[in-house]
């Protein structure tokens, strides 16, 4: 089996536009919730969000592929994808030139992909009988797989080309088969990742089932709350990560920067049985994902550093650390430090698990665990479960040799991965 490394990183995402203000941001606890307009237009409860801002460098990229004015989803696809290719160290080819790669493919993954264009263009233009009015490259736009179609095309991908959907676990999901593909000699590298974007049109759906944050939309930093007593639901967000993995023996002869090493994971589901439902998990298969994470790394749970979590901010987060307890065989005063990058950027969805693996290696690279703002007040059943020491609220220094990172989603799916350190 094939050692896997990450080479590159791309991200879009609320609190940094590109990955050196992702880094910046997470370093020094910034918080990208903003106040929505629209929301509260639209009178929604919860009227605060994660945004990406781009930059006017991005703005231009945009302009030159043509995307002003297209989803958010593609525009965050693309620019991810073209920063994690340069990081990685590659060349861009000419415009339809060069040679195909047939040793490299693309997996992205997204919960709701186009939804801003299907609300405000598509579904209006059909509705009102103007089909006429659409434009010929709008199916680009909003075919799910419009992200991986473009990087093809753009960096001359020729291996898998694959778009996967599996609600809050999707990017690391995404990330995983890529992985595996690679560990199976089917590939030497992959761009691997998910993105969503903004669109009250699907945002509308969770604020209506009333597990969204509605506290604090006059203190749109504070709403983000995982961990805390007096969270209220979470604060949803868009954006976009994606890795360029690849294997360890051909980074190794290019010399290139590796952030880390993909060691393994697991994905799995509860079948909505013993507790498990459409909304709730099934806390004895995430026990098991974690388990055989773990065991298909060839790790063992005392050599875990740091968890980066699921945590929400809902109900569930207290029974997130109890799972964790169980899967590591901790004790109130030997569980690993952990964050949840949810507190400062909001749920990203089907961009989250992706988002939060590139803020995993960067800790593991950068030698620093990032903070958990808005959760001074401790989760009662969480303070009884872990020492707070575990928990920082300020970020601190840490060597992380190991890391974990789980992503559990609606339909009672889970995902985990190991991060390692590289030691050649």
């Amino acid at each position: 089996m094939k050692r896997v490394v990450v080479t590159g990183m791309g991200t879009v995402s609320p609190n940094g536009h590109d990955l050196a203000a992702f880094n910046w941001g997470i370093r020094e606890g910034i918080s990208g919730i903003r106040f929505i307009d629209e929301l509260a237009a639209l009178n929604f409860r919860c009227r605060v969000g994660g945004v990406p801002v781009l930059s006017e460098d991005q703005k231009t990229i945009l302009t030159t592929y043509g995307l002003l004015e297209s989803s958010a989803y593609l525009q965050y696809s693309l620019l991810a994808g073209l920063e994690a290719w340069r990081d990685a160290g590659f060349e861009m080819p000419e415009p339809m030139g060069g040679d195909v790669q047939y040793d490299t493919g693309s997996i992205i993954g997204t919960g709701f992909a186009a939804m801003d264009i299907k609300g405000k263009k598509l579904v209006p233009a059909i509705d009102s009988g103007q089909i006429k009015k659409l434009r010929s490259d709008l199916v680009e736009q909003v075919m799910i797989n419009a992200p991986t179609t473009l990087l093809t095309k753009v960096l001359a991908l020729g291996n898998m080309n694959f778009t996967n959907s599996n609600a809050c676990a999707t990017g690391t999901d995404a990330i995983l088969m890529a992985a595996q593909h690679i560990k199976c000699g089917n590939a030497r590298r992959m761009l691997a990742g998910g993105a969503d974007a903004y669109s009250p049109y699907y945002w509308g759906l969770f604020d209506a089932m009333r597990i969204l944050s509605p506290e604090f939309n006059d203190r749109p930093h504070e709403a983000s709350r995982p961990m805390s007593a007096s969270a209220c639901g979470f604060v949803p967000g868009a954006g976009a990560a994606i890795l360029v993995l690849e294997e360890a023996e051909s980074a190794l002869e290019r010399k290139a920067e590796i952030y880390g090493e993909i060691a393994g994971g697991h994905m799995n589901t509860g079948g909505q049985r013993n507790g498990g439902s459409m909304t709730a998990a099934n806390n004895e298969a995430i026990v098991r994902c974690i388990t055989l994470a773990l065991q298909n790394a060839g790790t063992v749970p005392e050599e875990v550093d740091y968890i980066s979590g699921h945590l929400t901010a809902t109900k569930a987060d207290a029974t997130e650390i109890l799972n964790w307890k169980t899967a590591l065989h901790c004790t109130y005063d030997n569980f690993p430090k952990i964050n949840s990058l949810k507190s400062l950027t909001g749920h990203l969805l089907g961009a989250a698990g992706a988002m939060e693996t590139a803020a995993s290696l960067l800790q593991i690279k950068g030698g620093f665990v990032h903070g958990n703002i808005n959760c001074s007040d401790l989760h009662p059943g969480i303070a009884e479960a872990v020492s707070t020491q575990s928990i920082p609220g300020k970020t601190q220094e840490k060597i992380i040799n190991c890391a974990l990172k789980a992503s559990f989603g609606f339909g009672d799916v889970n995902s985990c991965l190991v991060l390692k350190k590289f030691i050649p």
